[in-house]
This record gives structure tokens, C-alpha cells and sequence, in this order.
């Protein structure tokens, strides 16, 4: 197998990993929450995630950091209001603290797993 081909199917799979388990993981710890309050559009919560940890996946994966920064500020700006409320503001870091690091964690495994292809 090429190189070229072993390193997309590195960068596939961790991305997958990343939305997808990265997901799971997030619901898991949220659901421990006592939190009920829904807001917004049905799913939006759960498409933004996906986004987020995409965005974040691959800014680790090109080396720029600063998306990640971008990522969290902008969830930040389009909850402000919300975020004046405790409660909300604790489950909300919480999840997105959870979804962007299931994001870095896989997207530096898979730069390491991509340094060490012969």
C-alpha cells in the first residue's frame, strides 16, 4: 500500500473517530448531567458539535491551533445570553470542553500514528 494512500486513510479514520466517537462520548458525559432545558432548533446542539469537532480535528491535523480558539469563541458568542444562566453555562462548557478535547486527543494520535509511516 502506498504511502500517500496509508496516510489519507489515517487522516479518514481519525476523522471519523473524531465526529462520531467524539459525539458519543459528549452525550455520554452530558446525559450524567441534570440538566433538561432545551433550546433552540431540534438537533442543532448535536450538528454544531459535529461541526466543532470537525473544524477542530482538522486544524490539529494542518498544524493551526488558533481554529480551535476560533471554534470556541464563536459557540461562545451565539450562547452569550444563555450563558448568563449558571446551570447552562456549566453544561455548556462541559459539553463543548468534552467535544473539542475528544477532537485534539484524536487529531494529535493521528499526527503521531502519521509520523511514524515508513
Amino acid at each position: 500500500m502506498g504511502r500517500i494512500l496509508l496516510e489519507a486513510i489515517v487522516v479518514l479514520v481519525g476523522l471519523i473517530i473524531a465526529t462520531v466517537m467524539g459525539h458519543f462520548i459528549t452525550i455520554r458525559i452530558l446525559k450524567r448531567l441534570s440538566f433538561k432545558e432545551k433550546t433552540g432548533l431540534k438537533r442543532a446542539g448535536e450538528i454544531i458539535g459535529y461541526l466543532e469537532r470537525i473544524l477542530v480535528y482538522v486544524a490539529v491535523m494542518v498544524g493551526s491551533y488558533e481554529l480551535v480558539g476560533f471554534a470556541l469563541a464563536s459557540k461562545s458568542i451565539a450562547r452569550f445570553e444563555e450563558l448568563k444562566k449558571r446551570e447552562f453555562a456549566e453544561y455548556f462548557l462541559v459539553g463543548t470542553l468534552t467535544s473539542t478535547l475528544s477532537a485534539l486527543i484524536t487529531g494529535i494520535l493521528a499526527r503521531m500514528v502519521l509520523e511514524i509511516i515508513p
